[in-house]
């Protein structure tokens, strides 16, 4: 099998994947069930991916790489930018990934710990190069900043994402638990939680 079918085979899987996440929660998806959403056999998935873990690492693996991408142009077309600008672009490029968001807030461990280490470093590349990319933008936009700053805000700004989602994304069962043990709480969307929390890591 050619590298082209193969890589076209994966992602026929990572978007059978994504589709189900949108309704179904990742523990009751299985390979099954996304090998009925795709145009081969379930048993053809194993080929390519050895566990669901690995078809949802894949789709993470994914996520970052399209939001390194934005990360890039966000780079490239802009010559100068201020800490409020920047914070407004980089909220709303998290804004669109909602399940990189999901993903690395509910289900992060046992993708990892249950992936082949060739499919945790196709991962970690990409985490890796979003790092790199927002360090970027920080290099170049924030020049006044000594590099202990730059290093403050980039490795609290990462943390920060895990905490996004599960904030902002409350289920009924949450919702009235928090009501009735009176649980202080504002209601936000991800781009304003994002751009509230990159200010403040900026400031």
């Amino acid at each position: 099998m050619t590298k082209e079918t193969t890589d076209i085979r994966r992602e026929e899987i990572i978007n059978a994947c994504e589709k189900l996440y949108k309704t179904n929660s990742f523990k009751d998806i299985t390979i099954k069930s996304i090998g009925e959403e795709t145009t081969f056999s379930r048993t053809s998935i194993y080929n390519y991916f050895q566990t669901k873990e690995e078809i949802f690492l894949a789709l993470l693996t994914r996520e970052y790489k399209r939001w390194a991408d934005e990360l890039e142009t966000i780079y490239e077309k802009n010559s100068k930018m201020d800490k409020n600008t920047f914070a407004d672009k980089l909220a709303k490029s998290i804004e669109q990934r909602r399940n990189l968001l999901k993903l690395i807030s509910m289900n992060m461990y046992d993708m990892e710990e249950n992936s082949r280490m060739e499919e945790l470093l196709r991962f970690k590349k990409y985490y890796a190069l979003a790092i790199r990319t927002v360090r970027k933008c920080v290099d170049k936009f924030f020049k006044g900043m000594s590099k202990e700053e730059k290093d403050h805000f980039i490795f609290s700004f990462f943390p920060f994402m895990y905490g996004i989602y599960p904030y902002v994304e409350l289920t009924d069962k949450q919702k009235e638990a928090m009501k009735e043990a009176d649980v202080p709480h504002k209601n936000y969307s991800i781009y304003e939680l994002a751009l509230i929390g990159i200010k403040k890591l900026l400031s």
